[in-house]
């Protein structure tokens, strides 16, 4: 893959647009031959359970299930940070498909090879 790029998501619910539209860019990013990883933090964390976006759906786009499914389909991944998502007391065992728990050295690792990222 040509370079890496991070997305990184503080909202869910609290703001539906930022959501989606950081999985829009996530999504184009992975298309565009990048490897590309979603970090879920803060409210983000909650988009990393199962069920929790199905009824996202901002005017305009594709609903957020669905951009989430491709992005992950497509071969992104998602990190969640584990701080942020046991502050929520959230289930490990209800995370989204390619969801992983990490800590903050992890995403300092994948973006210490100078991927650029954009926050929402």
């Amino acid at each position: 893959m040509a370079g890496k790029f991070v997305v990184s998501l503080t909202c869910s619910k609290d703001n539906t647009d930022r959501a989606t539209v950081a999985f829009v860019v996530a999504n184009a990013a992975v298309a565009s031959d990048k490897q590309t990883l979603v970090f879920l933090s803060i409210e983000g964390t909650r988009l990393s359970q199962k069920g929790y976006a199905d009824d996202i759906h901002e005017e305009g786009f594709a609903p957020l299930k669905e951009l989430m499914a491709s992005f992950v389909a497509a071969g992104g991944e998602i990190y969640v940070c584990s701080p942020c998502f046991k502050k929520r007391a959230l289930d490990e065992n209800n995370l989204v498909e390619g969801a992983k728990i990490v800590g903050g050295a992890k995403l300092v690792e994948f973006m210490s090879d100078n991927a650029p990222s954009i926050s929402y």
